[in-house]
């Protein structure tokens, strides 16, 4: 069995970075999430209470991502990178995991930006990875605090 590193990065790109960082330390496959309709800048900007990523969070909407991981059972490991919105994966990143069979994966999240906190994270993903064997969330600026 193996790791895997997925990861959704906005704007800023601290995401990817951490995502790349951990995965070439640990010797892990990577994967990004990347939404079928990619996000702008108007769309990230939370300040507005219309802009996509408020309408998406708060209408609790579905949010398809291009691709998918094809051996995605022969990880025992998958840690999970994104920008936190409001105490929480952003809902691309819970529809990408819907998508999936989580039963006996270990699940690590790690958040890039803390405006909101941790909070309760890796409770609020959890129905997205069912079957997990267990679910945990931290705040992290690099791939070194994993």
């Amino acid at each position: 069995m193996s790791g895997l590193v997925v990861f959704f990065s906005a704007e800023m790109g601290r995401t990817a970075k951490v995502a790349g960082d951990l995965a070439a330390k640990q010797g892990l496959d990577i994967f990004e999430i990347k939404p079928v309709e990619p996000y702008t800048r108007a769309d990230l900007n939370y300040i507005n209470p219309l802009a996509r990523c408020n309408r998406e969070k708060f209408g609790k909407k579905e949010v398809p991502s291009e691709g998918r991981i094809e051996n995605f059972s022969d990880y025992d490991t998958v840690y999970i990178g994104f920008p936190i919105w409001y105490g929480a994966a952003p809902n691309v990143v819970n529809t990408f995991c819907k998508a999936y069979d989580w039963t006996g994966i270990t699940v690590h999240a790690f958040a890039t930006s803390g405006g909101s906190g941790i909070g309760r994270t890796a409770e609020k993903l959890k129905p997205y990875v069912k079957g997990a064997a267990s679910v945990d969330a931290k705040l992290v600026q690099s791939a070194d605090e994993i």
